[in-house]
């Protein structure tokens, strides 16, 4: 009998698999954004809606990062905005921790809990998500303990 999954585990589980529509090989991202164990939204690191994406025309490269696409945390919260779904208070599963850029937004945005996956690059989340009263919560253990999809 297998064991029944707990929430978080669960909702990062989601994350993970809405990472599989990402349509940029350098980085493969998904979000999950939840309020009382309801999913609100969901995204993934992928082209301005309509145009090309990075698998079928190649990166666009800055600084050593593509930026053709718009990361996991921003199409989530676009897509919660589009269809008039309320943030506030939510929690955020995200299979990497946010960039400055995206950190802001989910800050913006109302969302009280960030939980990841792995960690992404930018240690000033830590200090602003404590200012801000924002949890920030990693889950690398549980990603680690899991058998890959």
């Amino acid at each position: 009998m297998s064991k029944r999954a707990d929430w978080d585990t669960y909702f990062m589980n989601i994350a993970r698999q809405v990472a599989t529509r990402s349509t940029c090989e350098r980085k493969h991202v998904g979000a999950v954004i939840v309020r009382d164990r309801t999913i609100l939204s969901t995204g993934y690191n992928g082209s301005i809606r309509g145009l090309a994406h990075c698998d079928e025309v190649g990166h666009l490269m800055d600084a050593g990062h593509c930026v053709r696409t718009v990361h996991a945390e921003a199409n989530a919260i676009v897509q919660a905005a589009r269809h008039g779904v309320r943030l506030e208070s939510s929690e955020i599963y995200i299979t990497a921790s946010p960039c400055w850029s995206c950190f802001r937004l989910i800050a913006n945005a109302g969302i009280k809990k960030i939980f990841f996956g792995e960690f992404y690059r930018d240690e000033r989340i830590y200090d602003f998500a404590q200012q801000a009263r924002i949890e920030l919560i990693d889950l690398s253990d549980v990603i680690r303990s899991q058998e890959p999809f």
